[in-house]
């Protein structure tokens, strides 16, 4: 086991082993020296016998019954796993230098995806008055770039859930159509053609968003998996963050149009290292692969794997709506993800709401320029590290403990880390909207914003781990549905932002009575978590698709 399985099985690994009828990039089970196990043995020689006796019987006359099917019936079937616990070619069994390197390309792909979202925002003045558009025509390409990365999950991530497909095959070909897109983005000159290409192309940035998290799952063992959601999610939130400091620099040394030219380019270049080193993960996927290998070698028909058996009584239109439905089901039939959802959407909502206020606090108060008010930003990602810090303290005492010492662990168990994160986010957004004056200094609104990050990380992430935890199976679905909610409601806020904080703005402080209206409705969202606190169990219990086990 070493570095050449990120390039056996990546996309063109996969692709050159095919091409050349396996000679290169070939598997353990395809070598001249290779033992087969005899569990994958045992049923040959009675399917042989059966055949025999088939064969004397026809002779004699005799009628045999057959399966209307024509397949094997299931007590015969062997199911292909893991070669032991300690099997190298298992995700989770990988050495840990070849788990971070695809944590950074996944982390790396999640920042390029957001960054996009926002990086052309410094911009809009100068689109504005290129385009002879009104600002809010001119946020329409960032909030159908948010919508579209929203809906792309929902049928996207689904598929990455089939072992038909896995995840890197995902990967890659979203990120090439991602890619191509940027082209015609960079060049085009009319609000309508650039915000319907922005649109699809969030649709096919969308499988790192909801798929990411997946990921982490399938290459981290209990109970460390908590960890590394949080250092993908440290990624995801410190990509708008990065967006409007390279988007700044670009409109003053360029133009708007460069601030997607440098999407083009960084996105490419992940194209070409991802499709070479970025393997597949999916256990599924895995062991369907292996399953084919293993019928080839034995002319054994018997060997399937689960992923197979899933979809073998399921025709394309039925597997299509079985994971085309499947998040949709999920995410608005299920209560406790329902709900989780809604409060997580009004969460994102109200930091996109919020973020408005950044060019009125920076440019127009304190008198930043473009550059030095996309370094402001920077204070989210400060916020977010130290949310981090603090998160991963507990959950190393709520968690990790606990699951050492073998004591029962219920998706409750992050409500409380929900609540505390829940209550800080109010209070960075006050102290952000009344620190905000000509006569303060603006490291307190710096400061404020720090401290709403924090709370928002924690909140985020609490509320992820309830999620997982509560539906552990279907991680792509949940977090697909998740996306959607939180992606196509927040999207709209950016639209009335300014007019929000414009409205209510007096001379000494302008964004104070605005901050106030989105702090006050997350003073309101804490008895979401309170409610799950007292009643999830009951809301679990009613589920089909929750299931928990803490070990």
């Amino acid at each position: 086991m070493g570095i050449s399985i990120f390039v056996r099985d990546s996309f063109w690994g996969r692709l050159i082993y095919h091409l050349s009828s396996h000679k290169y990039f070939y598997h353990k089970e395809e070598s001249l020296d290779y033992v087969i196990p005899d569990k994958y043995l045992q049923k040959v020689m009675s399917v042989e016998s059966d055949n025999n006796k088939a064969e004397v019987n026809n002779e004699q006359g005799v009628q045999l019954e057959s399966d209307n099917s024509g397949t094997t019936s299931s007590d015969e079937r062997i199911i292909v796993t893991w070669d032991g616990e300690d099997d190298p070619n298992n995700p989770k069994n990988w050495p840990m230098y070849l788990k971070v390197l695809i944590i950074i390309q996944v982390c790396f792909l999640t920042i390029v995806v957001y960054m996009s979202s926002a990086i052309f925002t410094p911009g809009i003045e100068v689109m504005m008055e290129d385009l002879k558009i009104s600002r809010v025509e001119a946020t329409l390409p960032m909030t159908m770039f948010v919508i579209g990365y929203g809906i792309g999950p929902m049928f996207l991530s689904p598929m990455s859930e089939s072992a038909v497909f896995g995840r890197t095959n995902i990967y890659i070909i979203t990120l090439f159509l991602f890619f191509i897109l940027q082209i015609p983005i960079s060049i085009v000159n009319n609000i309508g053609g650039l915000a319907v290409l922005r649109f699809f192309s969030g649709i096919v940035a969308s499988p790192s968003l909801a798929t990411g998290a997946a990921s982490m799952g399938d290459i981290t063992k209990m109970p460390y998996l908590p960890i590394t959601i949080a250092i993908w999610s440290v990624s995801a939130v410190c990509g708008p963050s990065l967006g409007p400091i390279f988007g700044s620099v670009l409109v003053i040394k360029r133009d708007w149009h460069w601030t997607f030219w440098l999407i083009a380019m960084t996105s490419g270049i992940s194209l070409i290292i991802f499709s070479i080193c970025l393997p597949e993960t999916f256990e599924k996927t895995l062991l369907l692969r292996k399953a084919r290998r293993l019928r080839k070698v034995t002319g054994n028909p018997n060997i399937v794997s689960e992923g197979e058996l899933e979809n073998e009584n399921l025709n394309i239109r039925e597997m299509t709506v079985d994971i085309l439905w499947r998040p949709f089901e999920i995410s608005f039939f299920e209560p406790v993800v329902l709900l989780i959802n809604i409060y997580i959407a009004l969460i994102y909502s109200m930091i996109y709401l919020w973020f408005e206020a950044f060019p009125i606090a920076y440019l127009e108060t304190y008198h930043f320029t473009l550059v030095t008010m996309g370094v402001a930003y920077m204070s989210v990602a400060v916020g977010v590290f130290v949310g981090a810090s603090i998160y991963v303290v507990l959950i190393y005492k709520k968690f990790i403990i606990p699951f050492f010492e073998q004591k029962p662990i219920s998706p409750e168990t992050f409500i409380p880390i929900m609540i505390v994160g829940s209550i800080i986010m109010p209070m960075g957004i006050f102290v952000f909207g009344w620190t905000v004056s000509p006569d303060t200094h603006w490291i307190g609104s710096m400061i404020g914003a720090g401290l709403f990050s924090v709370g928002s990380f924690i909140t985020f992430q609490s509320s992820f781990l309830y999620l997982a935890n509560s539906f552990p199976r279907y991680l792509a679905s949940v977090f697909a549905g998740n996306a959607l909610f939180r992606s196509d409601i927040a999207a709209v806020f950016p639209l009335f932002g300014d007019a929000l904080f414009n409205n209510l703005a007096t001379e000494k402080f302008p964004v104070g009575w605005g901050s106030s209206v989105i702090a006050f409705i997350c003073v309101g969202m804490i008895l979401v978590p309170v409610l799950f606190y007292l009643n999830g169990p009951k809301l679990r219990a009613r589920s089909k698709y929750s299931g928990f086990h803490h070990r």
